[in-house]
């Protein structure tokens, strides 16, 4: 799996994604989809996971932890966490499962174990204009986000995820943290959640708990709930605040929304497969059973490990056999037995763990102020809009009655509800903001920044002393001819319901340095048009998944285990020779440790699922690394360790990270223009230019007015900027044309103004403004810039880049006659949330926008119906 095979997979689908949008138009209206670069990544995204489910879970995670340069403008630095934060991050969350919670997972030493060359290693990430400004003022910032990527627990990466994580950290002017956790299935729950928790406890000793906003992405999401839940009941000081973008909290699947059909999403609706491999699927109950037979020659060895086991109150051999739950189900009138494991974070009978699924924790009050986005078109919509309820009202939403005993009841009266902002955005797909090069994912990156910057103004009781970036990031108000047509009148960014806008006129979302809305019993709910436009969210009892029966949260349904089993059964099907390959390997491994443990005692190493670690038994699940490492360390009486592979750097992912970083890039660039000549840098005909890729749009405008300027001129008077192909030499000899330095003026009509009407100015960008690049030899062109070779370097890594033949503008226009961006004052924060000014005009009823049946739908699993 590598970018040749994944290029050549997507590519027929780019292509067939391009020809339908063209030809059929109009199935794509009022959708996200009516908008081409998110139609092309949403069917990009969703023909690599069908490609991926080819290959091993060993080669998916592989491809998504390749090495990708960041930006030249983005600092990035690494840290290794401390064993001491390790060892107490282990601890708490010891107490946290409590005594039956460790029997569930097998002991509480097994995933503690890493590889001793492989500590825990986290990444700085921040802007390296942000990180200069910081330095000089020797401060150690006061907004830090600790960004947790997703990747169902089993996928994914720092490095694939930077384009977004440096994207947080620049709207919100903050530096950002992010760890590498151990993935599934060889490290299962809850080896990510401890190594999550770690990072946040060595936070801590850097950084007032004030100054910290929680971030993560669809599984990130849900670990971070989690680790929130432990650290408010371990009495461990909370963050700021925590933004929660398509948190995955529910891994039964109980919810209506995942048994239905999901046409504008890009999550496998009938779960992941992957061609077998020694990760991936573990040994069922079947295969486990002949392990364990095969293994009696060690049962001396292994009596005598559980004998102490026992004293310990570790589990024992046999409580392996129970790790993975037995599933019944009535399936077309038959009842069909699950023993296979269905998720790769953790067992069957884990499932509906609360610190595995949130969703069922006896309470989610008491924590700090969340930010719950979520798209409408997405699979797991329902569970996603039951939780922010669920934190709001926790009396109103609790778990089934079995589980509600006296001590989960004492929580609930202990903790109050946690105040939440819910967005529900119209037909977007699974954490839309990974599609970072579209349009709504621009303005919910900027939604991220609104509350982010308020939790942690609010948190340090100050005001939110972000500068105002319009002038920099300006969103345009159309990037297409059909865009009013299909979402309504397009108000300006910061557009509020006040006095000159009146309350009829549809409000739109804000961005860093905005107050938030009012919230209304700890709630603050908001259904949001892929252009951000705001309108009120229907009421919990017109949703689906605020109508679930307490009874039926957290069971798994026949519905979902049908599409499940009708995949696995193809699966087999098609890999029956990997599969019967893979069994092999593992039946010959026990017999080859059993034979090693016969032959040298009793007080060999042992093989089989018993693992001896800090001289405890451990039973860890099938699917751990740390039991076949034990298993494999008996045979021929050596210690065999598991041998990392060198990253390598490749075109597939940096092309996809250079993709979401061109907004960035374009962003950054105009910033330092703006903090070294203090004007605006709007370019008259870009329209908001810098969110879309200003470059050929730019370029199309400046070859216009200098047409009108130079017409007499003749071909090469009309092209200045020819002459900048060769940077120092003269490509033709007339006057005025050869080199930069002999470059006339060219006028660059701008326009200024914030949502009222333009005034116009002409300025002229002189040589000076030209932008040679870094190289010394090509021009850098910005968002167009395609990599040549990719070279790692000690801490950072920079892209090498090659100049486009294309007809692309090296020149920016130059800027006048304004402020500098960061002179603007500090807008304060109502930190009582009063806003008395803007309450009576934001209450005002606003026109819901149609389409609301598209993401308000009938349960397919309901009482009285197969569930």
């Amino acid at each position: 799996m590598n970018t040749a095979t994944v290029g050549l997979a997507v590519t027929p689908t780019v292509v067939s994604t391009l020809l339908a949008h063209c030809l059929n138009r109009k199935p794509l209206a009022r959708k996200p989809t009516a908008h081409l670069s998110y139609d092309e990544g949403l069917h990009l995204i969703r023909s690599f996971l069908v490609h991926s489910s080819r290959h091993t879970v060993e080669e998916l995670q592989a491809f998504t932890s390749q090495w990708v340069p960041n930006p030249q403008w983005v600092r990035v630095s690494h840290v290794a966490i401390p064993e001491d934060q390790l060892s107490r991050a282990a601890h708490l969350l010891a107490e946290q499962l409590g005594a039956d919670g460790i029997r569930q997972v097998g002991g509480k030493e097994w995933w503690q174990w890493r590889d001793p060359k492989g500590p825990l290693k986290a990444e700085w990430i921040e802007m390296k204009a942000d990180y200069q400004e910081r330095k000089k003022k020797a401060d150690p910032g006061a907004r830090v986000m600790l960004y947790v990527h997703g990747g169902a627990y089993y996928f994914g990466s720092v490095d694939e995820h930077r384009y977004q994580i440096q994207r947080h950290a620049r709207k919100l002017k903050a530096r950002a943290l992010a760890p590498r956790y151990r993935l599934a299935p060889q490290f299962p729950f809850p080896c990510g959640l401890h190594d999550c928790l770690a990072t946040y406890l060595h936070l801590l000793t850097h950084q007032n708990p004030n100054t910290v906003i929680l971030a993560g992405d669809s599984a990130g999401a849900g670990m971070i709930l989690a680790m929130m839940v432990i650290l408010r009941d371990r009495g461990i000081p909370l963050p700021a605040g925590a933004v929660l973008i398509s948190p995955w909290v529910d891994l039964t699947h109980s919810f209506p929304s995942v048994a239905g059909d999901c046409p504008l999403d890009y999550i496998p609706p009938s779960g992941f497969h992957h061609k077998p491999s020694p990760a991936w699927p573990p040994p069922d109950e079947e295969e486990l059973a002949e392990l364990r037979k095969l293994a009696m020659p060690q049962k001396t060895n292994i009596d005598a490990q559980n004998g102490a086991a026992h004293e310990s109150g570790a589990p024992t051999v046999q409580d392996v056999a129970d790790t993975t739950l037995r599933l019944t189900f009535n399936i077309d009138g038959e009842q069909v037995e699950v023993k296979e494991q269905i998720q790769m974070y953790t067992t069957n009978e884990l499932l509906a763990h609360p610190l595995v699924s949130p969703i069922m924790q006896p309470t989610l009050g008491g924590l700090p102020p969340l930010f719950i986005m979520v798209g409408g078109g997405e699979l797991l919509r329902d569970e996603q809009i039951y939780l922010a309820h669920k934190c709001a009202d926790p009396s109103a939403y609790l778990p089934p009655d079995a589980l509600m005993d006296d001590r989960a009841r004492a929580l609930v009266d202990r903790y109050k509800p946690t105040d939440v902002q819910l967005q529900v955005w119209d037909d977007l797909c699974h954490a839309a903001p990974t599609l970072s090069f579209t349009k709504p994912a621009k303005f919910m990156y900027r939604s991220v920044a609104q509350f982010s910057a308020w939790a942690l103004a609010r948190a340090q009781n100050t005001e939110i002393a972000i500068p105002d970036d319009d002038r920099i990031s300006v969103i345009s108000s159309s990037s297409s001819s059909d865009e009013n047509e299909e979402h309504g009148p397009k108000p300006t960014p910061t557009q509020k319901p006040t006095a000159t806008n009146p309350p009829h006129q549809p409000a739109a979302i804000g961005k860093a340095g905005d107050p938030l809305p009012p919230f209304t019993a700890h709630m603050i709910r908001q259904r949001v048009a892929p252009n951000g436009i705001v309108s009120p969210l229907p009421a919990p009892q017109d949703l689906p998944g605020c109508t679930m029966p307490r009874a039926l949260i957290g069971v798994v349904k026949v519905g979902t285990v049908r599409k499940w089993l009708a995949h696995r059964r193809r699966w087999d099907v098609r890999f029956r020779a990997a599969g019967e390959r893979v069994r092999a390997q593992r039946m010959r491994e026990v017999t080859a440790a059993a034979a090693a443990a016969a032959s040298a005692g009793a007080g060999a190493g042992a093989g089989g699922p018993v693992v001896a670690l800090g001289g405890a038994a451990d039973v860890p699940p099938p699917s751990a690394l740390v039991g076949r490492r034990r298993r494999l360390a008996g045979v021929g009486g050596r210690r065999t360790t598991t041998k990392k592979k060198k990253r390598v750097g490749r075109l597939g992912l940096a092309l996809w990270g250079m993709w979401g970083s061109k907004h960035d890039e374009t962003a950054v660039a105009r910033e330092r223009e703006v903090a070294e000549k203090g004007g605006e840098v709007v370019v008259k005909g870009v329209g908001g230019a810098e969110e879309e890729g200003r470059g050929a749009r730019a370029f199309s405008d400046l070859q216009r007015q200098e047409r009108e300027v130079g017409e007499a001129g003749g071909k090469e008077r009309r092209r200045p900027w020819r002459g900048l192909r060769r940077e120092g030499k003269k490509v033709d000899k007339r006057e005025g044309v050869g080199s930069a330095d002999s470059q006339p003026a060219v006028p660059v009509d701008t326009e200024r103004g914030e949502g009222g009407p333009s005034s116009r100015t002409t300025t002229f960008l002189s040589p000076d403004d030209y932008d040679t690049g870094s190289t010394g030899k090509r021009v850098m062109l910005g968002g167009v810039a395609m990599p040549f070779s990719l070279r790692k370097e000690p801490e950072t890594a920079s892209m090498i880049t090659l100049a486009s033949r294309m007809d692309q503008s090296p020149i920016r226009p130059s800027t006048a006659g304004s402020e500098h961006a960061d002179s603007r004052p500090a807008r304060p924060i109502d930190n009582n949330n009063n806003n008395n000014n803007n309450n009576k005009a934001e209450q005002q009823p606003t026109p819901s926008p149609p389409g609301l049946e598209r993401f308000v739908t009938a349960a397919e699993e309901i009482p009285g119906a197969g569930s």
